[in-house]
């Protein structure tokens, strides 16, 4: 019997440390008490349980506890109730001695690593740029594999990964402009400008989608001439003697010769290529994405308000109307492909990833660009119907019981999910929750995609949260993670114009940088006429655009502190597989 007693006495002191750790450090459900008990996204059941609890509010139900009947107490605030003035303090000193593994990872950034993290961001920069300029230079791209530049596949019209994006217009020379004022290259920014204005004609035989050749082309040659323009020289003298408008006489014919997309088709949703040449091809499809079609409005609208010509900015808000005006009656969703002539819905996929993303993000920058009310109007309900229907975890990011936040792929009629994986696109959606003033979710969600990050060195272009790994393998080098990270912490540049200068920027969907203006809130014509029914189920606000920062809706006591408690930081790491 001496072994029995051997063990029964083990296990009594392993759930005495236990317990002495949960009651001391917050460790919580992360304690295993000796068993394998841990939180699991094995989600096959779903849509099963979902229609079973059909008329329940799924939202304050933990999927965990649905499933498997498990659940996550909120141990942190165990630490809380030591005193009532640690509610005062910063969430690292209830954490003495720094015992706390996320404290220790994240609690700082020190001045020696921010300099060693832009000497090398600015290494990647130029070793990409410069070697274009070598062996690629002027055609569209860097074949980094044989070391030549690389254009449209003339051969292989069908070769839409590569034809969509590349049009024979030295597409990456101008993609960077604004760039290089970033990087406080003045000369080199001013070269490069030279080379566009000698070197670069939208006069090319190249069939190319709307859509790209509106966020690179088009919004680089805006924000360059913008900056170039600036009176108040926010980068430096970056301009030069005898510059007479050439980018923004380039950006108007790219913008006409873009056009024809909107002709002929009886939604007013336009075609998703054209030939910049010979207009809209014979053989055109009549099927587009919602954020092909919907996310031309920031830069055709800057470029109507630059020149004083409304055709740009109407054509692009005519074709966000006509999607807005297709949501779904019973969820206020919209779908992923459109037929334009019909108004079909081809995808009945709604979600925040590809095909989607930049539709929700333009209605929001846009009217924080322009002040036009139907923008936001459009974007509150929209955003509304998302966290109705999309979002599933607890209700609060950095409180309460529950699984972390997490946005899925429904159908946009039922709101029933349609699939498990989420695409690396989504990771703008903190971004743009932070400029609509929702900081915590933001917070929740920019750390789920930090995780998947942490673990496999980049985001997969699709990861299954079910199976806690990616369905698509690549990474294509997309910078909406990059976007959500600098909204919400800005550690990085301070001394940056971009920071430090009178003006207020906001990034297109490509990355491309424009101030808010107020030249682009005044009109040169009347009103836009409104389609009957197009904010009909849009209900009026009195949300106004200021300059103060939404980081001021965070308590002091938290803006230099973890931005998640650790309890949920380790939550959210177990989510992804991290140990």
């Amino acid at each position: 019997m001496q072994w029995r007693s051997i063990v029964v006495g083990l296990v009594v002191l392993r759930l005495s440390v236990s317990c002495v750790l949960w009651l001391a450090f917050g460790l919580g459900s992360n304690v295993s008490w000796g068993f394998n008990f841990h939180l699991s996204f094995n989600l096959h059941k779903l849509d099963l349980l979902f229609r079973e609890e059909k008329g329940t509010d799924q939202r304050n139900n933990a999927w965990s506890q649905r499933i498997q009947g498990h659940t996550y107490e909120e141990t942190a605030s165990t630490c809380a109730k030591v005193g009532d003035e640690s509610l005062k303090r910063s969430y690292l000193n209830l954490f003495d001695g720094n015992k706390d593994e996320y404290v220790r990872r994240y609690s700082s950034f020190p001045d020696t690593l921010k300099v060693k993290m832009k000497d090398m961001a600015k290494e990647m920069f130029y070793f990409g740029y410069d070697n274009y300029m070598k062996y690629a230079f002027p055609e569209d791209e860097l074949n980094p594999i044989d070391c030549e530049g690389r254009g449209p596949d003339v051969l292989n019209p069908s070769n839409i990964n590569i034809n969509d994006v590349l049009g024979n217009y030295s597409l990456t020379l101008i993609d960077t402009l604004d760039t290089l004022l970033v990087l406080g290259n003045v000369t080199e920014f001013q070269r490069a400008v030279k080379l566009v204005i000698d070197t670069v004609s939208f006069d090319k035989d190249s069939t190319v989608q709307v859509f790209e050749a509106n966020i690179r082309i088009l919004g680089s040659l805006i924000s360059a001439h913008i900056l170039l323009t600036d009176p108040k020289h926010p980068f430096g003298e970056v301009g030069f003697e005898g510059y007479d408008n050439e980018l923004l006489h380039l950006a108007h014919d790219l913008a006409v010769r873009l056009l024809p997309a909107f002709e002929n088709t009886s939604t007013g949703i336009p075609y998703p290529r054209v030939n910049l040449k010979t207009g809209v091809p014979l053989d055109s499809i009549n099927e587009t994405c919602t954020a092909g079609a919907g996310s031309l409005l920031v830069e055709f609208g800057i470029l109507s308000r630059l020149i004083g010509d409304s055709t740009f900015e109407w054509v692009a808000r005519r074709a966000v109307r006509a999607l807005w005006n297709l949501r779904s009656n019973e969820t206020g969703l919209l779908g992923n492909v459109v037929n334009i002539q019909t108004g079909q819905w081809v995808g009945k996929q709604s979600g925040l990833g590809a095909g989607m993303d930049s539709f929700y993000e333009y209605l929001l920058k846009s009217y924080i660009l322009f002040g036009e009310k139907e923008d936001y109007k459009m974007f509150q309900a929209a955003y509304e119907s998302i966290q109705n229907h999309l979002r599933r975890g607890r209700e609060s990011c950095n409180e309460g019981e529950g699984d972390p936040p997490l946005y899925v792929n429904v159908n946009m009629f039922s709101g029933e999910i349609m699939n498990t994986w989420i695409d690396s696109l989504q990771a703008f959606f903190p971004g743009l929750q932070v400029l609509n003033g929702d900081v915590d979710n933001a917070i929740c969600l920019h750390a789920f995609y930090y995780a998947i990050w942490k673990r496999f060195g980049a985001l997969p272009e699709r990861y299954n949260w079910q199976l806690q790994a990616p369905d698509v393998l690549f990474y294509p080098l997309r910078p909406e993670l990059v976007e959500s990270t600098y909204l919400l912490y800005q550690l990085f540049d301070e001394d940056n114009p971009l920071h430090k200068s009178d003006n207020k920027y906001i990034f297109t969907t490509e990355g491309h940088v424009v101030p808010i203006d107020k030249r682009f809130r005044e009109k040169q014509w009347n009103e836009f006429p409104c389609e009957e029914g197009a904010l009909t189920k849009a209900e009026p606000n009195n949300w106004a655009l200021n300059n103060t920062s939404n980081c001021n809706r965070i308590p002091e006591e938290r803006r230099y502190a973890l931005p998640l408690k650790s309890v949920y930081m380790r939550q959210i790491d177990h989510m992804v597989g991290l140990f």
